[in-house]
């Protein structure tokens, strides 16, 4: 499982995070027409690179267990706002390519795995957010 994500301001910017996870650091930001200084993605843009990384990875495995000629794998990603029923909802278009010699059975097949995978799960069910306060 993944480890601990601690995120905090770096006083750097508007709304500049440092984010720690695990042995990594790196930093979020908004862009500058949201106030910030775009020195680092937008939460969404992690949100959306987790899915991306996760679908990618799953299908890599999948691939390799099946022994499948897949080559390379590029899935690209963008969020908008879609409305359902008069409610905003979020949306994530998420295309796959798959460089390699597949059937069209395989192509199917991998669609279906990367469906399957755990971020792409998550996102697709109601999240479970447990908040507190740190005394």
């Amino acid at each position: 499982m993944s480890s601990t994500v601690t995120v905090k301001e770096n006083g750097q910017g508007r709304y500049q995070q440092e984010i720690r996870a695990g042995k990594h650091q790196y930093l979020a930001d908004e862009p500058v027409d949201m106030g910030g200084a775009d020195a680092g993605p937008a939460p969404f843009d992690f949100i959306m690179s987790g899915l991306g990384a996760c679908t990618s990875m799953t299908l890599r495995m999948y691939a390799e267990r099946k022994e499948l000629p897949l080559r390379q794998v590029t899935v690209e990603l963008s969020h908008h706002k879609v409305e359902i029923d008069g409610v905003k909802r979020d949306c994530i278009q998420r295309s796959i390519t798959l460089d390699g010699d597949l059937t069209a059975e395989q192509r199917q097949r991998l669609l279906e795995i990367a469906n399957k995978c755990p971020v792409h799960r998550a996102l697709s069910q109601s999240f479970l957010l447990d908040c507190s306060l740190t005394p």
